[in-house]
């Protein structure tokens, strides 16, 4: 620090006046008290009563801050000239961080440059992926002041609370946490974005959600809800139970839920929440609250809030944090009051891209060879929130040229795209697929998009369609690739016209991806390992790679962060075909079983596994769902497909 003082030409008295720390007349007792007791200017400051202690270390901080960080890494030999003066020219454009911008050119990981930064303020770096949080610690730091200072509580000892900071030379931030925390605190440094997730994953609206329901319950008694009251707008305003939608719905987009469930119970309230596939519950004891919230939810759903006798469906749009979400509400007498689910679709993250839907790449080729073609009819089947609408969305997104009509017809319409013309079926109203599927041929249509295969009738025009110069993507409600072709023959379709129309179906299931954070290397047990061996039918599979999440502050402790789509792809040709066409359905399964590539679900979600992407238990999940290991065993392909890495 004194050399690079002498650097400045300046002495730390010298600098604490410049900066209005001190005044001259206080520089000058502080001189004579260090000449009388030889002790250094700083510590003659502090012993004065002229500044404290945590008021100069930061200062001093700051001032090594002022040391350019990009000339030390030069210094060093991290960089090159050459590398700095590109990141200092990208950084004028951005307005980026210096270690952003040199992540961003991949000249140097975030990491590196902040450990390094770190080495220079001499204060620690903490990796928040790599640490647990207690819950109650978090909570040390409000949210609003943590989000501000971009600051937050890490870890309590005996000598005070560590904070981990953005920007650990803000002297006002550590200033204002000394006075907030009553004594001044460790402070550590930490990656910007890596404590936004942190905040999002641990600032929960849970709390939010149980006092605003205790106070909306109070406010109501025991009385039952007054529809009257809040179709008045002045009380809707003001209301508690906008807050309690307010704090459930921010909850839910910062958790990355796709649905929201509100089910009311004998004596209670469950508000549950679908996360990666898994509900989370959280009680609330004020059960009473129930009908002023659902009332609301059906008003903004432009449903009847006085019909509570009939399941209703309705949809509205919202904006949270800037992010606009398209929410599917269902509504369903119980015995206790109405259940409502509302599905969440965040339109500002949609990911209509099918490059990034997570195909094998030896799948995602083939795939986009027959979407490529001019007629045909392609089916991706699939339980309910497998993935389907997002992996037709992407195929619709790929066609989307300007030289394509594309007209869809859908019960919903997930996601508004822009040159479609999209379709919503209305049974009551006699707007069914089959009906709204004879109008689009005449539409003049080069690509339709069937919502779902319902009935023979919809099945039937569908495969004509195919055949007479139109590529027809639909979804079927079946468990593998396999049963699908089987499936639309036995809904009373000529097996010879599925032949000739059919030319591919993609099965998939979305199973629970790893989280990269806390992942460790997992060693499967023996039984675990005669189990791999079985259903591959291999002598011995590499497991080097196998991963298991140990839980941290980034996957709420799950030790799974986001969904992987596990595929299988039959293509519907040669002697499939053939087989196909004479309705031998023992001869078909036979040659499907041997197609080259084909892969079956369970065998493709235990390559995941194998990879390191999903655990083993998942894997096993989705096995035990479809079929035994000793049948999945003798369906192993025996021909190896391309395996991205």
């Amino acid at each position: 620090m004194q050399q690079q003082l002498r650097r400045n030409k300046l002495r730390l008295g010298d600098l604490l006046v410049e900066n209005k720390i001190i005044t001259a007349e206080q520089l000058q007792a502080a001189l004579i008290h260090q000449k009388q007791t030889g002790t250094k200017i700083g510590q003659a400051l502090v012993t004065l009563g002229l500044v404290t202690e945590e008021k100069l270390h930061g200062f001093l901080a700051q001032q090594r801050r002022k040391v350019r960080i990009g000339d030390a890494l030069v210094n060093e030999g991290i960089i090159t000239e050459e590398q700095l003066q590109k990141a200092l020219a990208e950084q004028k454009k951005t307005g980026k961080k210096l270690g952003q911008t040199l992540a961003y050119l991949g000249i140097m990981p975030e990491q590196k440059f902040l450990e390094f930064l770190s080495q220079q303020l001499d204060v620690p770096f903490v990796d928040l992926k790599q640490i647990n949080i207690s819950a109650d610690i978090f909570q040390k730091i409000p949210e609003t002041m943590a989000r501000r200072f971009r600051a937050v509580a890490l870890a309590e000892g005996a000598d005070g609370i560590l904070v981990g900071m953005a920007d650990p030379t803000d002297i006002f931030v550590f200033d204002e946490l000394t006075r907030l925390m009553k004594r001044p605190p460790r402070v550590a440094m930490v990656s910007e974005s890596d404590l936004l997730r942190v905040m999002d994953r641990m600032y929960r609206r849970t709390d939010d959600i149980r006092e605003q329901a205790k106070a909306l319950g109070e406010e109501l008694g025991d009385a039952s809800f007054s529809i009257d009251q809040i179709v008045q707008s002045e009380m809707v305003v003001d209301a508690p139970v906008v807050k309690i939608m307010q704090s459930l719905f921010e909850d839910a987009i910062q958790m990355g839920a796709s649905d929201i469930h509100i089910e009311p119970d004998e004596t209670l309230l469950r508000i549950r929440q679908r996360i990666d596939g898994i509900l989370n519950e959280q009680i609330v004891k004020e059960k009473q609250i129930a009908p002023a919230l659902v009332s609301k939810i059906k008003l903004m759903a432009g449903l009847e809030i006085a019909e509570k006798r009939l399941p209703q469906d309705g949809r509205f749009n919202m904006k949270v944090r800037d992010r606009t979400v398209d929410v599917r509400v269902s509504t369903l007498p119980t015995q206790y009051g109405e259940s409502v689910v509302m599905r969440l679709l965040d339109q500002s993250s949609a990911n209509l891209d099918l490059d990034r839907v997570g195909m094998d790449a030896y799948i995602l080729r083939r795939f986009r060879y027959y979407i490529e073609r001019p007629h045909g009819l392609i089916l991706v089947t699939g339980p309910t929130g497998s993935g389907k609408t997002t992996t037709l969305y992407g195929a619709l997104n790929a066609l989307n040229v300007a030289e394509r009509k594309i007209i869809t017809i859908e019960d919903p319409v997930e996601y508004r795209l822009n040159r479609i013309n999209q379709v919503q079926i209305h049974a009551k109203i006699g707007l069914t697929f089959a009906s709204v599927l004879r109008t689009v041929l005449r539409q003049d249509p080069d690509v339709v998009l069937v919502g779902e295969m319902r009935d023979r009738e919809t099945a039937e025009i569908a495969i004509k369609a195919a055949m007479t110069g139109h590529l027809v993507l639909s979804t079927l409600h079946t468990n593998d690739a396999v049963s699908t072709a089987i499936r639309l023959v036995d809904m009373g379709a000529e097996s010879f016209s599925v032949a000739s129309a059919l030319r591919c179906i993609l099965a998939q299931r979305l199973i629970r991806r790893v989280c990269r954070d806390c992942a460790r290397p997992y060693l499967p047990e023996e039984h675990e390992q005669i189990l791999i061996q079985g259903m591959l039918g291999q002598d011995s599979p590499d497991t080097s790679r196998m991963l298991r999440g140990a839980g941290c502050s980034q996957c709420n402790q799950s030790g799974y962060r986001g969904r992987i789509a596990a595929i299988e792809l039959l293509e519907v040709k040669g002697e499939l075909a053939r087989a196909l066409s004479r309705g031998d359905t023992g001869g078909f399964i036979d040659v499907a079983r041997q197609q080259r590539g084909y892969v079956p679900l369970p065998h493709a979600a235990m390559q995941f596994a194998l990879r390191g992407l999903t655990t083993l238990e998942e894997a096993m999940k989705l096995t035990t769902e479809l079929d035994d290991p000793e049948e999945m065993a003798e369906a192993a392909p025996t021909t190896k497909p391309a395996v991205a890495s």
